[in-house]
């Protein structure tokens, strides 16, 4: 069974390791329900208590999903989801709102799909530059206060940004993206939520599947699949890419391990303080990932993983231009 850590200096207890949804329903190629169903009711017997999951997957047919998974276990799940990227019925983009009156009706809106009367953390899923940081706490605490949510959290901020959130009403959590190929929280981020005793969620600690060495090429994957837009996974920046993997995957079958599990091991041993949310659609890789809490490393294993992967190593940036990406 997954270990629990406790998320910041709240009494929120979550397993160490996290099942993001969003990959069920949109992104990754092709979805199936029932695999994305099974493989929920398989993490949850296997202690992965921390679900994921966002009004803008699918858009709004992750949350259903994630529901329709739930009933009946609602009191052996902790459930998180997100606001803040507003979507058309028909998947269109209309920007990032974190607007108060927005806040309150995308809350309802998620609950409704998530056929429950609360849920355990409401994230802002990107920072909106154009609404004072201020002005959307202020409408998350108030959804806090009514009972519809349990505890805040944010995505993708910056550390001034936490600060400022964090003075409106306490901010539990914050989850950004974290691997061994996206080190960048490590320099003002980290240190600022570990000072204010904000939980950290690191997502995609596998690289969106890159590190798990069986990424190859982009036109391999599905036409719609959204890392075919992402400047890691394409030309020059691909070839240097692909050669850091092929090192991880030599480094971890000298430990016996794979290269997910290994990836998985060094961020969770970047601190108690840590849960790490990966995302998977399929019970198969859910298996294989959960043994990477398992999986122990030395001080001089998680050196040589460090400078593998130190930040100039890697190329290209995780988002086109950083968009989105409160810096």
């Amino acid at each position: 069974m997954v270990k629990q850590r406790k998320l910041g200096k709240s009494n929120l207890a979550v397993s160490e390791l996290g099942l993001g949804c969003m990959g069920m329903s949109e992104f990754y190629g092709p979805a199936d329900e029932a695999e994305a169903v099974a493989t929920i009711h398989r993490a949850i017997e296997l202690g992965v208590n921390f679900l994921d999951t966002s009004d803008a997957y699918g858009p709004f047919t992750n949350e259903k999903l994630v529901g329709r998974a739930v009933a009946g276990r609602r009191d052996k799940v902790v459930i998180a989801t997100k606001f803040g990227f507003e979507r058309r019925e028909d998947g269109s983009w209309l920007g990032i709102n974190g607007k108060p009156e927005y806040v309150r009706k995308a809350c309802d809106d998620s609950l409704r799909r998530l056929g429950l009367d609360h849920v355990d953390i409401y994230y802002q899923h990107r920072v909106d530059r154009k609404t004072p940081i201020e002005e959307t706490v202020g409408a998350m605490a108030e959804l806090v206060r009514a009972g519809k949510v349990r505890y805040l959290g944010l995505s993708e901020a910056s550390a001034a940004t936490i600060r400022r959130a964090h003075s409106v009403h306490p901010i539990t959590v914050l989850q950004t993206e974290y691997s061994l190929w996206s080190r960048d929280v490590e320099e003002q981020v980290l240190p600022t939520v570990r000072e204010l005793g904000i939980g950290f969620v690191a997502y995609s600690p596998l690289g969106r599947g890159f590190l798990t060495g069986t990424f190859h090429r982009a036109e391999e994957t599905a036409a719609d699949d959204f890392r075919r837009t992402l400047p890691r996974f394409g030309g020059e920046n691909l070839e240097r890419n692909l050669a850091l993997v092929e090192e991880l995957k030599r480094m971890a079958a000298a430990k016996g391990v794979s290269a997910a599990q290994l990836a998985l091991a060094w961020v969770l041993a970047q601190g108690d303080d840590i849960v790490v949310l990966f995302g998977t659609k399929r019970r198969k890789y859910l298996e294989e990932n959960v043994k990477g809490a398992d999986v122990r490393l030395s001080a001089q294993e998680i050196g040589a993983l460090n400078t593998l992967f130190r930040p100039e190593a890697v190329a290209g940036e995780r988002y086109p231009g950083m968009r989105g990406i409160d810096r």
